[in-house]
């Protein structure tokens, strides 16, 4: 199934029934009386989240929902029957937003989380409601109110602990397949990941956390280049973000200037939070090089970069270095929680 991160729908509330206007008409009782019931409630909308979801794709076809109307009062003071809701699901981590207002009315975080999204309309009142005694035979009523319609965007950002971020062909998916059992796409060329992935990565004795790979950036990605931005949305989640580094580029550029123009487009993003999120530096591929060889690039890269954080030296297709990365990833999310 493709993934779809965002979509528009429109969802409407069922309306209100009608009040019923009627009057009790049994033979030998003259004076019946009014006994015209109420309408019933219109239905309302609630989305859901459902961890067995990971995409929005099925509302790429249908974009329209509503819900049930109340039915009309009747006499014999019968209330019309209310309105079925209806539940929409969504994945788990669906941000919820007004379209017309781009007002956030929620986010949905855990599995079978509900979200009432738009309410039914109130029914309305039969006749019988308004007797008095100064009227005996009232022919008032009052109609059901409309239910509320709203455009809604659902937004998906997937929930994980660590995010991977780097430029194409860094080793990104190589990692993640090393260290989980997601099986992303590899292969030798850029943009082998189209869209996210994610991979639950077990520590052993019961520990385990989860890992996000996005599609890789490139320079210019805030204007548009490669796949843009559009996927970073995907890591402002995360507790920790891995920048994954290829030691020896194809094309021979510099390490160090790709990871200060990644730093320069994530500025761009305009995302404060993505930026003060803990970030490590993973230089990888290190079995091209020699010890000493990557041992000196790691002092470069600590220098020239300024770099105050965690450097690590693997390379994910021999898997070296791999294991006390992971182990090291999961010490700091458990101090980290109970910090």
């Amino acid at each position: 199934m493709k993934f779809v991160d965002e979509v528009t729908i429109r969802v409407n509330a069922g309306k209100g029934g009608d009040g019923c206007c009627s009057f009790r008409r049994e033979k030998y009782i003259p004076f019946g009386g009014p006994d015209g019931g109420d309408g019933g409630k219109g239905g309302d909308v609630w989305l859901q989240a459902d961890s067995s979801l990971n995409t929005l794709a099925d509302y790429r076809s249908r974009r329209q929902f509503r819900a049930q109307n109340g039915e009309p009062g009747r006499g014999r003071n019968q209330s019309g029957h209310g309105g079925a809701d209806i539940v929409l699901k969504v994945p788990v981590g669906t941000v919820v937003r007004d379209d017309d207002y781009e007002d956030v009315l929620g986010e949905l975080l855990h599995d079978g989380e509900r979200l009432l999204v738009a309410r039914g309309g109130q029914h309305g009142l039969g006749n019988a409601r308004f007797k008095s005694s100064t009227n005996q035979a009232p022919r008032r009523t009052t109609s059901g109110k409309e239910g509320e319609s709203r455009h809604l965007r659902l937004e998906l950002k997937v929930l994980a602990d660590v995010g991977l971020l780097g430029y194409p062909n860094a080793g990104k998916s190589t990692l993640i397949r090393a260290v989980s059992s997601a099986r992303p796409k590899v292969a030798d060329y850029p943009f082998t990941t189209l869209y996210p992935n994610l991979g639950v990565v077990d520590v052993g004795f019961g520990n385990s956390f989860v890992m996000a790979d996005i599609p890789g950036l490139i320079e210019g990605a805030a204007e548009g280049a490669g796949l843009g931005l559009r996927f970073l949305k995907h890591l402002s989640r995360t507790r920790l973000l891995l920048h994954v580094v290829d030691c020896c580029p194809i094309d021979g550029s510099d390490p160090v200037q790709g990871v200060e123009k990644l730093i320069a487009e994530l500025q761009k993003y305009g995302d404060t939070g993505l930026l003060a999120l803990p970030r490590w530096l993973i230089l990888n591929k290190i079995d091209t090089l020699d010890v000493t060889d990557a041992e000196r690039m790691k002092q470069a890269m600590r220098a020239r970069l300024d770099w105050h954080g965690p450097i690590y030296l693997i390379s994910a297709i021999n898997r070296e270095g791999t294991q006390q990365l992971v182990y090291d990833i999961a010490h700091y999310l458990e101090k980290t929680h109970e910090g």
